[in-house]
């Protein structure tokens, strides 16, 4: 039978729009966008980078609740305010996730508020950090 798991954090957004941080279906695990708020102060960094490790933080303990991680990440969606900080964004992104290597999608569209600089938003799969793992690189010739 299916099991269904919803994780709240307590967020006022998650209450206010009546969602979950995280929903996960069996091995299945949707992480609703997240921004890099620190659940402890409520603040927001100023800069990006110092967003996005926050963000990686709250995704990695969003995860943890159901037994998961950031190696179990299959797919991201990045949200990027400013598309001057996509190349922070995406180092910082490719220093984190190297050899996780998720499908990803990048794009700059306006955020909820201008202080959020970056979002994501992830789809994991239990255990996939650890399974077995073909790699295929097309451009190799």
């Amino acid at each position: 039978m299916t099991k269904i798991v919803k994780v709240k954090t307590g967020s006022k957004f998650e209450q206010h729009g009546s969602y979950s941080r995280l929903v996960a279906v069996d091995n299945w695990i949707l992480v609703s966008n997240t921004a890099g708020r620190n659940p402890d102060t409520k603040q927001i960094p100023d800069d990006v980078s110092e967003q996005l490790r926050q963000v990686f933080a709250n995704l990695e303990s969003a995860l943890g609740t159901v037994g998961s991680g950031l190696s179990d990440i299959v797919s991201a969606r990045i949200f990027i305010q400013n598309p001057a900080d996509t190349e922070t964004v995406m180092t910082l992104f490719g220093e984190t996730m190297r050899g996780v290597d998720p499908a990803i999608t990048v794009t700059c569209p306006p955020l909820g508020s201008e202080i959020y600089k970056v979002e994501l938003e992830v789809t994991a799969y239990r255990g996939a950090g650890s399974a077995e793992v073909e790699r295929i690189d097309t451009s190799a010739g």
